[in-house]
């Protein structure tokens, strides 16, 4: 083999891991975007990476059919996967800002399923060609899908730890959009001596390339406008984390927090939320020094906890660092927690819940679970049998755990069923729910190592919504809310408790939520 076809070689197995290491990105960005637009984490990344593996195994199909002009064929498809993929965030916001649910998901299915056949339409042709300018057939298939394999390992690392955190969805998709043209471009080049129609291909990717690059400079902004369309209220801020997509809107001095796309609060009447949530268990524990907050990174449960001057320490727990950052820095959202974070006897952890209480030491005389509710695998984790045994064995005896459960109304197995899981742990529950406005009927489980008698409940700190009066009709449920559920044969459901080896929870409340 001459100098002039080893150098060829090498830069096709350089390219070869370079589309890879794109493939993989797009890969998972479907699977992130599934996940923010359509909901269950686990069933879209089931579905991407199933779509995306088809979608290859057709494009193998269609290779044979790709005997000359393999640079050509290569270099064609490379702009057609850039321009695609490029887009397609940004087009996905659009199309579910402007027609609705269900198109939304077709339309990034159909995405999926075309760059994952023309993904699969790229390896045989480069070692198609590899073989054609000299090297040994099973060299170069070893080696082209060497770079590739290895291409897919650097692809899942750079989007986790570099693209989603620093460049959000959008902005991805067109980066790794512009890193396919510019390999194209590059293969052109190499083999320009060989190509018909040099000029018109240059002209074609130049093209793409500057569309490409002002996707990166105004696409974002023009994403946000879409997504603007979904909320009700203007956008104030927006943020993609490490763990999720924060979104703050305000209109008329209601404030609302939205994380990936649900709803955490509206400043209208939180405090109906967040006083059930603290002061009803507050109001029964004895002592009550030692208080443990898992979620509440908004800090609005902090803030009721402030009303109790005998309270030693709080701790919270909260996954995400910058939905704390966000709750000291902001000025809306600090001078609605009242710069809770501020108070010194409050001690904030940035580590997964579940995570935390395998390692935590000691007893809390109160335990608030202030967590998003159970619509993916990771927080299913955080409402199961194995999660409140921790919760239970970290509970003082005279302790009180109170755990937010969704709503008895719309999600009504749910509700149920986390309140079945709860007294799967051996500790004794009681039921409230409240009308909260932005939300609708809400349910919350309380619970303790003793029989609870809510007779000795006494609100006696200032509060806007609750009193102790009010307490026994929170106790209250009517007959399509409560816990007797039939089927459709009139006979009694009985529900299981929701655990890591058998999560139930998901499915409950995927179909609960589908028609709200």
């Amino acid at each position: 083999m001459t100098d002039n076809n080893a150098i060829k070689s090498k830069r096709i197995y350089w390219a070869s891991g370079i589309v890879s290491i794109c493939g993989i990105i797009f890969e998972v960005l479907f699977g992130a975007l599934g996940s923010y637009i359509l909901g269950d984490g686990v069933k879209q990344y089931t579905l991407t990476i199933s779509l995306f593996l088809t979608g290859m195994g057709i494009g193998s199909f269609l290779s044979e059919r790709v005997m000359k002009k393999l640079i050509q064929a290569f270099i064609i498809i490379e702009f057609a996967v850039a321009f695609i993929g490029g887009f397609s965030a940004f087009l996905l916001f659009g199309v579910t800002a402007y027609l609705g649910s269900g198109s939304d998901a077709i339309f990034l299915y159909a995405t999926i399923l075309v760059i994952g056949t023309l993904t699969g339409l790229e390896l045989p042709i480069l070692i198609r060609k590899a073989n054609e300018i000299g090297v040994q057939i099973n060299k170069s298939t070893a080696r082209v899908l060497f770079s590739d394999y290895a291409g897919g390992l650097i692809g899942g690392l750079l989007f986790l730890f570099l693209f989603r955190p620093q460049f959000g969805l959008v902005k991805t998709a067109f980066l790794v959009a512009i890193i396919n043209i510019i390999v194209a471009l590059w293969v052109l080049y190499t083999f320009r001596k060989e190509i018909a129609h040099l000029k018109a291909y240059s002209v074609m990717g130049g093209f793409i390339l500057f569309l490409l690059i002002g996707g990166v400079m105004f696409g974002e902004e023009m994403a946000f406008s879409f997504e603007q369309k979904i909320y009700n209220d203007p956008i104030i801020y927006v943020e993609d984390t490490k763990y999720q997509h924060i979104i703050l809107t305000k209109e008329q001095g209601d404030l609302r927090l939205y994380l990936n796309g649900q709803l955490q609060f509206s400043s209208s009447d939180e405090y109906r939320y967040h006083e059930t949530l603290v002061h009803i268990p507050m109001s029964l524990a004895e002592p009550r020094e030692d208080i443990l907050v898992l979620g509440g990174g908004d800090g609005l449960a902090l803030r009721e906890l402030e009303k109790y001057q005998d309270t030693k320490e709080v701790t919270l727990v909260d996954l995400d660092p910058r939905m704390v950052k966000l709750a000291k820095n902001n000025p809306q959202l600090a001078q609605l927690n009242e710069n809770s974070f501020e108070n010194e006897k409050v001690h904030v952890v940035h580590e997964d819940a579940f995570d935390y209480m395998e390692s935590a030491k000691g007893f809390y005389d109160v335990i608030l679970v202030d967590l998003p509710d159970p619509n993916n695998e990771s927080l299913n984790k955080l409402y199961t049998l194995e999660f409140y045994s921790l919760l239970r064995n970290h509970l003082a005896p005279g302790g009180m755990i109170m755990v937010q459960a969704t709503s008895p109304v719309f999600a009504r197995k749910v509700y149920w069923t986390i309140d079945e899981t709860i007294s799967g742990t051996g500790m004794y529950t009681e039921n409230f729910h409240l009308d909260i406005p932005s939300f609708g009927n809400w349910g919350f489980v309380l619970a303790a190592r003793k029989p609870i008698d809510i007779s000795d409940i006494d609100i006696n700190v200032d509060t806007k919504y609750l009193s102790t009066d009010l307490i026994p009709s929170l106790t209250k449920f009517g007959k399509d809310e409560d816990g007797t559920i039939a089927n459709e044969d009139g006979e009694q459901v009985e529900l299981k408790p929701n655990t890591l080896i058998r999560p139930n929870l998901i499915e409950k409340y995927e179909r609960a939520w589908r028609n709200y």
